[in-house]
């Protein structure tokens, strides 16, 4: 049982506010991920649930029991650093078994001849012993068990802390940023690592990371947090194709979105990047708003039109099996990307005249960053209203 229970957390430090209002609801067993830039209080969060932090206002529930003012080691999390937070001068197995050693054994029996005083000290440190080798085994690093974290690379390190964590049997594992300082090969072993962790251990994750593709590919549900607010919870699906706020848009996806400002001209009419779109919509005309097209659901078409946007091409990404191709739109203030395979049949140079239509999803936000409407069902009424 490891559910948490995040209600109106607030912080900061002087004058500069953190963390606003935050509410949040863990379930029990869940793997969720707080997503957000640098800065956002991401981190800050995590802290204050591991007790390392008090926050401003607002409390925290662990398990059904509230923890606010419970020091950390009483609150059954183990939190795992970005650093490794690892002891240079302890074996593997000395830093893996140290908070076994600190919670089950007295200060007596940790001394370097105890084991031999008594049966009953014997006993405990079998216990031990059997507890680090299950969980190194696990982690396939027990022929790593007798050397120091200097002799191990990136990712043996972050197994060990993993390791540390574990042999706890914590209700929560508070995770902040622990690939970060890995090699993006490594990142990607890792991530699936740690998702098989997850599943086999069946406790509840909260992971901290700025990296999306950490969150999308790790998560069950996503909570994105931007300047101190939350903006959206989500399956990570969900976050992608209805995001419920313009800077989640704006965040997540790679390349990142392309925003138009846009305007009401009727009901199923709406002025973009010089072109009228068919969208059917029931806001007044003149309405000021964005749309929000992912550069994979713009298609190159032949001929300017209704519902066609047209630019000159600036430049040319090849990243392999796709083209992001940058185009200069006359009624728009950034380049539109647009998403192209490798293999399209017409090459694509820079100064050439393109002309793409929106072919699926459009997301639309009004005047203040909010989604009006569920971005799938702004996509079929596109569909039929073309």
């Amino acid at each position: 049982m490891g559910g948490v229970e995040i209600s109106r957390i607030s912080k900061g430090y002087g004058a500069n506010p953190v963390l606003r209002d935050v509410s949040l609801h863990v379930r029990d067993g869940e793997f969720l991920t707080l997503l957000g830039p640098s800065g956002c209080g991401k981190s800050t969060l995590l802290r204050i649930l591991a007790g390392l932090e008090t926050q401003d206002a607002g409390s925290i529930t662990i398990n059904g029991r509230r923890v606010d003012g419970v020091r950390p080691k009483s609150r059954n999390v183990a939190m795992v650093f970005q650093s490794y937070a690892l002891y240079p001068h302890l074996t593997v197995a000395q830093n893996i078994s140290l908070p076994l050693r600190m919670s089950r054994l007295k200060l007596w029996q940790r001394l370097p001849l105890a084991r031999q005083l008594s049966a009953s000290t014997r006993r405990l440190w079998r216990g031990i012993d059997a507890d680090v080798h299950a969980a190194a085994g696990a982690l396939d690093i027990e022929r790593l068990l007798g050397r120091k974290p200097k002799q191990l690379s990136g990712g043996q390190r972050q197994r060990v802390a993993l390791g540390r964590a574990m042999v706890r049997e914590p209700a929560v594992f508070l995770m902040d940023e622990p690939l970060s300082n890995l090699d993006a090969k490594l990142r990607v072993q890792m991530r699936a690592e740690i998702k098989e962790l997850h599943r086999r251990l069946g406790a509840t994750f909260i992971y901290v990371t700025h990296d999306q593709s950490e969150a999308m590919t790790m998560s069950d549900r996503v909570a994105v947090l931007i300047d101190g607010q939350l903006l959206q919870v989500a399956p990570p699906a969900n976050i992608y194709a209805a995001p419920a706020d313009r800077h989640v848009a704006e965040f997540v996806g790679s390349p990142k979105i392309n925003i138009l400002d846009a305007k009401v001209i009727r009901r199923d009419l709406i002025a973009a990047a010089g072109t009228c779109l068919p969208i059917v919509s029931d806001l007044a005309p003149d309405t000021e708003l964005c749309l929000g097209i992912r550069p994979e659901a713009l298609k190159v078409v032949q001929g300017a039109g209704v519902g066609v946007i047209s630019g000159h091409v600036k430049f040319v990404e090849h990243l392999g099996s796709d083209l992001f191709v940058h185009l200069a739109v006359l009624a728009a203030r950034d380049p539109l990307i647009v998403r192209v395979p490798a293999n399209h049949p017409t090459a694509i140079h820079p100064g050439d005249l393109l002309h793409v239509s929106p072919a699926d999803d459009i997301l639309v936000f009004d005047a203040g960053g909010r989604a009006t409407e569920p971005s799938m069902d702004v996509a079929r009424r596109f569909r039929n209203a073309g």
